[in-house]
């Protein structure tokens, strides 16, 4: 049988499929223009975009088991289509501000729980993969001024985060697709240490071999520099949690050692992982 990744391409997704293919499963990915997708020409790629529902049934058929974004446009679509071919198992990418005592008046919480409540209510097998920090994250905010001045500009320097490695959100998916155990369970995943922005931006710079001057400025000079690249959205968010997080720990998780049998990586594993994104 058949499982169906979607955004394949992103940073978590492209980590599944591989992961999937590793595990011998037989894998399908989507892309809005299968022609302009890159993948390898022995992946079968079919065409699909979840704003779109009229697009999933083919990308859909034949399917067992489908790993999911979170896409709240196209949440009713999806649950259609993924019942009307019989898709028994549906692991979402999701996002631990879901359980957060705020989450429904927080819009990245409500993004990801109105995915989640369809699919919980459509009688498909699901399990609901909840990172918190993605140690991605830390490119947008900072891969521009290191690699031009070769300085981080943040607010809080002492806030912390416990950034996760998208190869371990991945690979709680893929345990969770290829193992059974994992219907109707959701889990929430954080990284394996609590680490200030400045301890981050140090791992940063022993990745690529230098030291990286830090600069401590204001929330509003913060809002400017972080609305270079990312939307205000997720401006006001990050900010929001550095400011919550100054001087205090952020949680921990064993989440990923406890699912896959390995320890997860540590952020200064991530940070010569993609030491090259900073040079």
């Amino acid at each position: 049988m058949t499982t169906v990744v979607f955004g394949a391409r992103g940073n978590v997704g492209r980590h599944v499929a591989a992961g999937l293919r590793a595990a011998g499963e037989r894998v399908r990915v989507t892309s809005r223009d299968p022609s302009t997708a890159g993948f390898p020409p022995n992946i079968e790629v079919v065409a699909a975009d979840l704003e779109h529902p009229a697009t999933l049934p083919a990308a859909l058929e034949g399917a067992e088991k489908v790993f999911l974004y979170a896409k709240a446009a196209g949440a009713g679509g999806f649950v259609d289509a993924a019942r009307s071919a019989g898709v028994r198992h549906v692991v979402l990418l999701s996002s631990a501000s879901v359980v957060h005592p705020d989450a429904e008046r927080n819009p990245i919480a409500r993004e990801h729980l109105a995915v989640e409540r369809p699919i919980e209510d459509s009688g498909i097998g699901w399990t609901f993969v909840r990172p918190g920090m993605f140690a991605t994250n830390t490119r947008w905010w900072w891969t521009a001024s290191i690699r031009s001045e070769n300085v981080v500009r943040v607010p809080y320097p002492e806030a912390q985060t416990s950034p996760i490695h998208e190869k371990d959100m991945a690979a709680v998916a893929v345990a969770a697709l290829t193992r059974p155990g994992h219907a109707g369970r959701a889990y929430t995943v954080y990284g394996p240490q609590s680490l200030t922005l400045r301890e981050q931006v140090r791992h940063i710079g022993d990745a690529v071999g230098r030291e990286i001057t830090f600069e401590v400025i204001s929330p509003e000079e913060a809002r400017v520099e972080l609305g270079r690249t990312m939307p205000p959205i997720g401006v006001e968010t990050i900010l929001r949690a550095w400011a919550a997080g100054d001087g205090r720990p952020a949680p921990t998780s064993t989440v990923v050692e406890e699912i896959t049998g390995r320890p997860a990586h540590t952020f200064a594993q991530w940070a010569a992982d993609h030491a090259d994104d900073f040079r």
